[in-house]
């Protein structure tokens, strides 16, 4: 079993991964556009791209910090929805998960 202060880490350095990436991705949007209307076009597809990745990136970024008020309550590694301990395999595949693999699906 992989220590809660380990997990935190984790937790921590994705969070800082998340956070960085979506700086990047904001000045990617700001930029202009060009004039030419092709380029415009692939420019405007391109920044669709970004913005879904935004919103995948601000969703993670909310679970991990609700994992991270888990943690910080002692209720991390419990279902919030039939409050049975989430399993350490999937807490290793998705540690920032609320659910156990049951309430999940």
């Amino acid at each position: 079993m992989i220590p809660l202060e380990e997990r935190k880490e984790q937790l921590l350095t994705r969070l800082a991964e998340l956070r960085s990436r979506l700086v990047k991705i904001d000045s990617e949007l700001d930029q202009p556009h060009s004039t030419m209307f092709a380029e415009a076009a692939i420019e405007r597809e391109a920044d669709e791209m970004l913005e879904d990745l935004g919103a995948a990136g601000l969703q993670e970024i909310r679970m991990i910090e609700a994992a991270l008020g888990r943690m910080d309550r002692g209720e991390y590694g419990i279902c919030v929805t039939c409050g049975d301990p989430i399993s350490e395999e999937r807490l290793n595949v998705v540690p920032a998960t609320p659910k156990c693999r049951n309430c999940a699906s």
